[in-house]
């Protein structure tokens, strides 16, 4: 799969996540061959560049390229701007959020609202196209509502803006993240633009992704939720898709579950990391026996040398109840 000059090593991707597809996150999927990794939405807002959460979501050490950074906003002027400074940052790629449901975004008409006007659509998309030297892409939904389904006038406006990719999540905005998601519609959109094109949501195996890729002819699987608790997913997917059944052993899931905890304490600090590493952890051990207990043992922790060795242990015992 090719993004402008960009050739990615797999046709996976994973998704932009508040407070869970950061730095470490990011790292630990391109281990286990993720083709494209979009760092966590940033507001288009320049008053908001140099908080904390800002920093730390801008902050792209040890990461490979391309380096891709996604901003919401409303206000095509601002988010041009938004974009020239990241791409002065030395970003690769610049991602548009048209896709988050959440209520603080949507109230502002920003994120997967910005459906609801294809005006001001064709406006941000072009103002910011023309403002950067790098590709632009573009994250979207279905559109607002099951009445409301125009992704694929959306998706005309942004081929014809200059938009370089478009990943779309099978839902609409007010579906959220509840019933299943749909691909009918992104099959549509493929077939009516010549941009790559990513489908996204309740891709959760390597046999789903390639349903899922056989049904739309999308040229890539982006992927969200499923991600959180199996970075490995993208290697078993890219094994399945070139022909083997291969699987990720246990030993290796628990070499990459320690690393990302030790990745977790160095990026963010002791208290922190301890405090970011816990909804990890409960996802690293949800299917695993007696996991749930160790996780309401664990969220008691505070201090991170306790916490890693708690999991570590955890994990030698389920080991040994494998081999």
């Amino acid at each position: 799969m090719k993004i402008a000059h960009f050739e990615l090593s797999s046709p996976t991707a994973l998704a932009p996540m508040a407070g869970l597809s950061d730095n470490p996150m990011r790292r630990l999927c391109r281990q286990f061959g993720c083709g494209l990794t979009v760092g966590e939405m940033i507001s288009g807002d320049p008053a908001l560049r140099h908080t904390r959460k800002t920093r730390n979501r801008i902050d792209f050490s040890g990461e490979t390229q391309p380096i891709v950074v996604q901003i919401v906003g409303v206000e095509p002027e601002q988010m041009a701007q938004s974009a020239v400074y990241y791409q002065g940052l030395g970003v690769d790629i610049i991602d548009i959020n048209m896709g988050c449901p959440a209520k603080k975004v949507c109230k502002r008409e920003a994120g997967s609202a910005l459906m609801k006007n294809e005006a001001l659509v064709a406006e941000i998309l072009a103002t910011v196209v023309q403002s950067v030297a790098i590709p632009v892409t573009l994250k979207t939904r279905l559109g607002w509502d099951d009445l409301h389904l125009n992704v694929l006038k959306i998706a005309e406006i942004a081929e014809k803006s200059g938009i370089c990719a478009i990943a779309i999540h099978g839902r609409s905005r007010t579906q959220m993240f509840q019933g299943h998601a749909q691909y009918d519609l992104i099959g549509k959109v493929k077939k009516a633009i010549s941009l790559p094109v990513w489908v996204n949501g309740d891709i959760d195996s390597p046999q789903k992704a390639a349903q899922v890729l056989e049904e739309t002819r999308a040229d890539g699987v982006m992927i969200g939720r499923a991600a959180i608790g199996s970075p490995w997913l993208f290697a078993e997917i890219n094994h399945y898709l070139s022909g083997s059944t291969k699987t990720v052993d246990f030993s290796t899931k628990k070499q990459a579950i320690l690393q990302h905890l030790n990745m977790l304490y160095n990026f963010y600090g002791e208290e922190h990391g301890v405090k970011i590493a816990r909804k990890h952890i409960a996802k690293y051990l949800a299917d695993l026996p007696n996991g749930e207990i160790c996780r309401q043992h664990i969220n008691q922790i505070n201090a991170s040398s306790v916490q890693y060795e708690c999991v570590a242990e955890f994990l030698s015992q389920c080991q040994k109840t494998r081999e």
